[in-house]
């Protein structure tokens, strides 16, 4: 293998790592589905404009920049809470700072688009 053949195969598996790392802890789309049936609060973490040109019916837009300030707007910390934006970034960090706030049900279903 040529220098040039082994810096395409390290790029490639940094790539896959880090796609792979995306949806680990990912909760899957049925589960989502289920919980917010089951009354958990769906909550887009996007910009207000990224809200405004489509989201999930019923969900909540609450970006991320904003959680820490708005998290008394989940209910309470036992309830459900689902988080999702548009590509999984944003709903991991949204979920990591509503679990350091005491909230024990936290669903992350990453993008969006796995609804």
């Amino acid at each position: 293998m040529t220098p040039q053949n082994w810096l395409q195969l390290a790029a490639m598996l940094i790539i896959g790592f880090f796609m792979l790392r995306g949806l680990l802890g990912k909760t899957s789309p049925d589960e989502a589905h289920a919980l917010v049936a089951k009354g958990a609060r769906l909550v887009d973490v996007r910009s207000p404009g990224e809200f405004a040109g489509g989201h999930i019916p019923g969900a909540v837009n609450i970006p991320v920049d904003q959680i820490d300030r708005r998290a008394g707007e989940m209910g309470t910390k036992e309830a459900g809470v689902v988080v999702y934006c548009a590509s999984g970034m944003r709903s991991a960090s949204a979920a990591g700072t509503l679990r350091k706030f005491g909230f024990s049900a936290v669903a992350d279903l990453g993008a969006m688009s796995r609804w």
